[in-house]
């Protein structure tokens, strides 16, 4: 994808739709608990915040971002939550302040990118479209862990492709993270999107395949269900495997979440 446009305006739609959720808030349901072990509401939105002022950092000034990637490399197993905590620290009104000024000076700074740009991130470079479209897979799985904890279900929307799409293109990462060498052949992926049409990833005559809900390969590369709980299948055992351990996002593996009822 090199017109980063179209997800650059999904990612201000996603951005908007957890905004809806939280803006009447009270403080008390800002420090109410979520899905994610020891992080509350406030958590969730101060490490958007915090990760559109990283990628903002990487895009716009190359060389701090990479004294702050030494700084990360220093504390891997901390600075994430440190973040976090500095953010949910302050009262909503200005945690909510700080998130969406952040996140509009993104937009605008990946508008503005040169065709063809790379920049810095804690993996491998990243172009603009590719920024946008990490920045909306965080977005809508920190959301649905706030929806979770608020008792919100959300409708799902034709935004899932762009997280469903680095799902797909993160299978070697899921692998090469746990010490794994990941499979040489490549899988067939097929998706029931949101409104019944079908998404598809990979060579038709692949042997290796898996096959679902559009929504619920969504929870499951973004860890925020158990793979028991969801209608993913998978045929082939390189495929069984990637299920196991699949994840969208950079960094070591999560521990997941429980089965319901466990």
């Amino acid at each position: 994808m090199s017109d980063p446009t179209v997800v650059l305006d999904d990612l201000r739609s996603e951005s908007d739709q957890l905004d809806q959720l939280v803006r009447e808030l009270s403080a008390k349901e800002w420090a109410g608990p979520t899905p994610a072990e020891r992080w509350s509401i406030a958590h969730q939105i101060a490490h958007l915040a915090w990760t559109d002022s990283a990628a903002l950092l990487a895009v716009t000034d190359a060389g701090a971002f990479a004294a702050q990637v030494e700084k990360a490399l220093l504390a891997p197993d901390s600075f994430v939550d440190e973040g976090a905590e500095e953010g949910a620290a302050l009262p909503p009104a200005q945690l909510l302040a700080r998130w969406r000024d952040g996140r509009e000076h993104l937009q605008q700074a990946l508008r503005a990118a040169p065709a063809g740009a790379r920049f810095p991130w804690y993996g491998p470079p990243m172009s603009a479209a590719s920024m946008a479209t990490g920045r909306l897979m965080e977005t809508w799985a920190h959301g649905q862990d706030i929806a979770d904890a608020l008792g919100v279900v959300r409708e799902p929307t034709a935004r899932l492709r762009h997280v469903a799409y680095i799902g797909v293109r993160a299978r070697d990462y899921a692998f090469a993270v746990r010490g794994l060498t990941p499979p040489a052949a490549p899988f067939r992926v097929e998706l029931t999107a949101p409104d019944g049409t079908l998404w598809v990833y990979g060579p038709e005559d692949a042997a290796q395949r898996v096959s679902g809900p559009a929504l619920d390969f969504c929870l499951l590369v973004t860890q925020r269900a158990h793979r028991a709980d969801l209608a993913v299948r998978a045929e082939g055992a390189d495929a069984d495997r990637w299920l196991d351990i699949a994840q969208a996002f950079a960094g070591p593996a999560g521990p997941g979440r429980a089965p319901q009822g466990a």
